[in-house]
C-alpha cells in the first residue's frame, strides 16, 4: 500500500490499513520516543498512545503528498513524549550549574562510535538536556520554537541546548578513553 492509500484506509477506520500504518512507521517512530523518553519501555507507552492519538484524530488529516503522512506521524509521538515528560511530576528542565570546559569532540571520532552507543548516550542525558537536544539538534526546531512548546524562555532553551552539548562532548570522551585502553 502506498502512504496514500494507508492514510486513505486509515480515514475509512480500516483494519488493514491501520495494521500497515503500525507495520510501516512503527519502528521508526519508536526511535524517536526513545530519544525523547530515555527507556525502552517508556517509549513503548508513548507510541501507544500515539497510535491511539492517530487513529482518533485521522478525520483531521490531510494527505498533502508522499512524506505528509509520516511528518504528521512523528509530530504526534514528539507531542506524546513531550507530554509524558510533564507527568513526570518534576521538572523536564535540568537547574543551571556552573559551566565545565570540557574539550570539543572531533567529528572523525565520533564516526568510530556504533550508532547504538550514540544513541545510549544521548538516551542517558537528564531529561531537560535531552528534550532540548532532541527538538533542537533532530526534529530541527528552533529555540523560539521549542521555548514555546515547553512554555520556558528562548535563552533557557540555548543555555539547556549549550549545557546538553557539553556533557555529551563529556560522555563521548569518556567512552573514547575507555574504548582506547
Amino acid at each position: 500500500m502506498t502512504e496514500k492509500e494507508i492514510s486513505a484506509g486509515c480515514q475509512r477506520a480500516d483494519a488493514r490499513a491501520r495494521e500497515m500504518l503500525y507495520t510501516r512507521y512503527s519502528g521508526r517512530l519508536l526511535a524517536t520516543a526513545m530519544r525523547y523518553m530515555g527507556s525502552r519501555e517508556e517509549a513503548e507507552d508513548v507510541l501507544h498512545d500515539a497510535f491511539i492519538t492517530a487513529y482518533r484524530s485521522f478525520v483531521k488529516f490531510e494527505y498533502r503528498g508522499e512524506g505528509s503522512l509520516a511528518a504528521w506521524l512523528q509530530r504526534i509521538v514528539v507531542n506524546r513524549s513531550l507530554d509524558a515528560l510533564r507527568l513526570r511530576q518534576k521538572s523536564v528542565l535540568e537547574p543551571l550549574d556552573g559551566d565545565a570546559d570540557e574539550p570539543e569532540v572531533d567529528a572523525d571520532d565520533v564516526d568510530t562510535i556504533p550508532q547504538d552507543e550514540l544513541l545510549r548516550l544521548v538516551a542517558s542525558l537528564p531529561d531537560g538536556y535531552r528534550t532540548v537536544i532532541n527538538m533542537y539538534a533532530f526534529d530541527g526546531l528552533s529555540h523560539k520554537e521549542i521555548a514555546e512548546r515547553l512554555g520556558i524562555s528562548e535563552k533557557t532553551s540555548s543555555s539547556q541546548f549549550f549545557r546538553a552539548k557539553k556533557l555529551l562532548a563529556k560522555m563521548i570522551n569518556d567512552y573514547l578513553t575507555k574504548t582506547e585502553r
